[in-house]
């Protein structure tokens, strides 16, 4: 909408209301939750697709709340928290978010790299820096509002991954059967990859993206926050936001279903059970599923990459300016908001360096997601209170389905960590 208080032309098409749920949700399938995905398929077979469809409604309550916080306070996640939590925990829980996203990225542009080495079958080391510098140029040097359309397009890579079901064979009662009936074993292994798929599903850089992307996006289109803005505004956008998180999540929970299914499908069915990269699923399809199928998760690979290097690299930074108080968002230029942008790039440039040093980036894949569903927990309980208070939120907090649902997120995902946790130390 306008300042004149008119809803501006670009609100009116589909594409043009959704925005930050839609980009939020595809990038949470980056080349490492794909390989998160495709370990648990390959290992578990059709065991764990219900994983995806109850995380559903777990995720979008959380991504509906961190939307609304940036949207209602026009303040980003790490600010809103740091208002009312000591800032020395919030201070710990950035810096564990930096970590997790640092490895993140590392392994993302590896796996690119990796993915453009197999498909040209040279090259993989080169691609990887060509890869990481050529994201690492699109953030610093090209407007939000031009940005934000080029990460919608690169949505459409994410049908990659459901194309490549059609190039094989599948038995279609057993998928719905295990979709809805949960089957596995209550075991350290089984739930560790639970805990995996929780945490590269509902990950704490997509509460901080998709929060401070609302707030991006209302002062690129010069909207007030909700506690300044009319009644009737308000109740749009909070539909726009509604409809924008109920269709990011179901994309990117669609795509990991596809996912786990293409590995349980192939890789299982053919006694490969040991994934380690999104790279390995595309090496491991190829004798199986054919060169189709192989070709289809190989660019998937790239393009979401390229969706998913700028959200994670742009979460922490969002996070760290708010905190210190500096100018942030894609929209300003590197010498408005160096602080900004400062981080961003030292994301970018220790994710190489990991990729680079004796650290195998790869093996500490499958743990980034596990760091990440750990560290969820106190995020989420912080969001939910946050959410929930009138000091910050006035008379938009969340709703009852809201922080019903939200709760149920952190207790499910704090049950989860627990019994990976106890199991492990029985075992």
């Amino acid at each position: 909408m306008s300042d004149s208080g008119t809803p501006a032309p670009g609100r009116k098409g589909l594409l043009n209301r959704l925005g930050p749920g839609l980009v939020t949700g595809a990038a949470d399938d980056d080349p490492s939750g794909i390989a998160t995905y495709s370990q648990a398929g390959a290992q578990h077979g059709l065991n764990l697709l219900w994983t995806v469809v109850f995380t559903y409604p777990l995720m979008v309550a959380i991504q509906l709340i961190s939307a609304r916080i940036g949207r209602v306070t026009g303040r980003g996640l790490a600010a809103n928290l740091a208002s009312v939590f000591p800032r020395p925990l919030v201070l710990g829980l950035v810096g564990l978010l930096f970590v997790a996203n640092t490895i993140n990225i590392g392994a993302d542009v590896a796996a690119m790299g990796a993915a453009a080495g197999l498909v040209l079958g040279w090259g993989d080391k080169l691609f990887t820096v060509v890869f990481a510098l050529a994201s690492l140029l699109l953030q610093l040097y090209v407007p939000y509002h031009r940005y934000v359309s080029f990460l919608k397009w690169l949505t459409l890579a994410l049908f990659a991954y459901v194309g490549v079901v059609f190039t094989v064979q599948i038995d279609w009662p057993a998928v719905l059967d295990h979709t809805v009936r949960p089957q596995f074993s209550f075991d350290a292994v089984t739930v560790t990859t639970i805990v995996a798929i929780f945490g590269t599903t509902i990950s704490p850089y997509l509460f901080f993206w998709q929060a401070s992307e609302e707030v991006e996006d209302m002062e690129v289109n010069r909207e007030p926050d909700l506690l300044h803005d009319q009644a009737r505004h308000a109740r749009e956008e909070l539909r726009r936001i509604r409809l924008d998180t109920f269709v990011g999540m179901g994309f990117s929970n669609l795509v990991a279903f596809f996912v786990i299914l293409t590995a349980g499908v192939t890789l299982h069915a053919q006694g490969v059970t040991d994934i380690q990269t999104s790279a390995d699923a595309a090496r491991a399809l190829k004798p199986i599923a054919g060169p189709l199928a192989f070709a289809l998760f190989s660019l998937g690979i790239i393009g979401t990459g390229f969706l998913a290097a700028p959200v994670l690299a742009g979460s922490v930074g969002y996070a760290v300016a708010e905190l210190r108080g500096w100018p942030s968002g894609l929209e300003l230029k590197p010498g408005q908001a160096k602080g900004f942008y400062a981080v961003i790039t030292a994301a970018m440039v220790l994710a190489l360096a990991v990729v680079f040093s004796p650290l195998d980036p790869i093996k500490t894949l499958f743990w980034s997601a596990v760091l990440n569903g750990v560290i969820s927990v106190p995020i989420m309980a912080a969001m939910m209170v946050v959410g929930s208070r009138r000091h910050e939120m006035g008379s938009f907090v969340a709703t009852l389905p809201q922080r019903i649902f939200g709760w149920a997120a952190t207790l499910v995902m704090a049950a989860a960590v627990a019994a990976m946790i106890w199991l492990s130390l029985a075992g």
